[in-house]
């Protein structure tokens, strides 16, 4: 485990985001889904790509709650953008389980 400072976890920008559009990604290369989220009115609503298909399917994850990383730049993930990172842990056979927020916060709050 490497020990960061405060400060350098102060950079780290994750906010609370609200899934509101989710499509099949078949020109990705593993199994993915084109997700867009809305964080709020200072940052708006972003697109990633995510390997979620192992416990999540479209109707499943549109409407959720997630957490995402928003200021690790941009990323071409098979001609799509990438702007946000989605937030999880892999599970004992290495698929995503996405981090969420209990209760609900107001979309765009960083976390502390």
């Amino acid at each position: 485990m490497t020990t960061i400072t405060y400060d350098d976890f102060e950079k780290v920008d994750l906010r609370s985001g609200t899934i509101v559009k989710v499509e099949e990604f078949p020109k990705a290369r593993k199994p993915a889904f084109k997700i867009w989220a809305d964080f709020g009115v200072e940052i708006g609503v972003l697109q990633t790509s995510a390997q979620v298909t192992a416990h999540y399917t479209p109707e499943t994850l549109l409407g959720r709650s997630i957490v995402g990383c928003v200021n690790l730049g941009e990323k071409n993930i098979g001609g799509f953008i990438s702007q946000f990172l989605l937030v999880g842990f892999a599970d004992a056979a290495g698929s995503i389980c996405l981090v969420t927020v209990d209760p609900i916060v107001p979309n765009g709050k960083k976390l502390h």
